[in-house]
């Protein structure tokens, strides 16, 4: 055999290159939702240990002062940009130093080192905009969950009543006041970061305006439209940038066309610590990026998903500290 056609009998032929070419084409295409789903898998569990994390941090916040944090300290008949329940758990996430910058008798719009710093532990890995928000003079960063402000009724400034959830603003509850008891009360939920909300709008009528049964009854409400900006900052107080309500099941959608575009929207009535004299209630929906449900810290310090199928009465169970409601089977 010349040389010539034992070089020719060394190689691949044109057909063969392809079968081969073809066939890692389908193991690709086979592994690559195996990878995928490991990759979710992950990630869910990451945000999973990140509420377990939070639960257990207020837990040892309360050992420490008696007493969860309010979710905003206002002055009676004032305004005040109030700091945050994530503000005020700083130290017990090991994050004493960031703690230390911040001075509580003034308002985080006068302290931007603090205000744009990313704090990992109140952000899920699923985050599709995990990115700084510029604000002015101030640069925030985003958080994805929110602490248990109740289901609906949040704050009245006039009163100084607050609301059916874990806190609210100017509290001191403590784990006696939880009597629905503390595995059935939620303390942080998942929420998506750059939600768009209305806010400032039409108010409901009177201190104890029923919790609506639609979505449409919500929006009907309106308000002054902000596209992407709820919960984009981890250090306001008010419930839609750090808080959650049960109003409604997790993943409701809340839809509002706006210049032909759609968007999943919450609702503020009137923002904390911007009035003395209106009160606030609040829709501000649990979303998560994992499939399913979202994941719950509750006041026991445990954390588990949610199902998105929850009945509503049993959701707003969980989101009261002492409804007197019975929750039991899976949810």
């Amino acid at each position: 055999m010349s040389p010539i056609d034992r070089n020719r009998q060394s190689g691949f032929t044109l057909v063969e290159l392809l079968v081969v070419i073809a066939v890692i084409g389908i193991l690709i295409a086979l592994l690559l939702p195996a990878v995928q789903a490991a990759r979710e898998s992950a990630r869910r569990m990451s945000c999973l240990n990140n509420l377990k994390q939070l639960g257990l941090s207020l837990q040892n916040y309360h050992d420490s002062n008696k007493h969860f944090p309010p979710s905003a300290a206002l002055p009676a008949g004032g305004t005040f940009d109030g700091w945050s329940v994530q503000a005020r758990l700083l130290p017990y996430l090991e994050e004493a130093n960031l703690e230390d910058l911040i001075d509580w008798k003034l308002s985080y719009k006068s302290q931007p080192a603090v205000t744009q710093v990313r704090v990992p532990t109140y952000l899920c890995p699923s985050e599709v905009k995990d990115q700084q928000r510029p604000d002015g003079d101030l640069t925030h960063y985003p958080l994805n969950y929110g602490v248990n402000l109740g289901t609906w009724f949040v704050f009245d400034p006039t009163t100084g009543k607050g609301g059916d959830g874990l806190v609210y603003p100017n509290s001191k509850t403590r784990m006696a006041n939880v009597t629905d008891g503390t595995s059935h009360t939620m303390a942080f939920a998942e929420v998506k970061a750059w939600n768009p909300y209305f806010r400032d709008g039409g108010n409901p009528d009177g201190r104890s305006a029923p919790i609506p049964s639609t979505p449409a009854e919500v929006m009907a409400y309106g308000g002054s439209f902000k596209t992407n900006s709820g919960h984009t900052e981890w250090v306001d107080a008010r419930v839609h940038q750090t808080g959650v309500t049960g109003t409604f099941p997790p993943n409701t959608v809340f839809e509002h066309v706006d210049n032909g575009e759609v968007y999943d929207v919450d609702f503020t009535s009137s923002r904390e610590g911007k009035t003395s004299d209106k009160s606030t209630y609040a829709v501000v929906t649990s979303r998560s990026y994992h499939s399913g449900g979202v994941q719950v810290a509750f006041t026991d310090g445990s954390a588990r998903l949610v199902s998105e199928g929850i009945e509503t009465t049993a959701w707003r169970a969980l989101a009261t500290r002492e409804g007197g409601e019975v929750v039991s089977g899976e949810y």
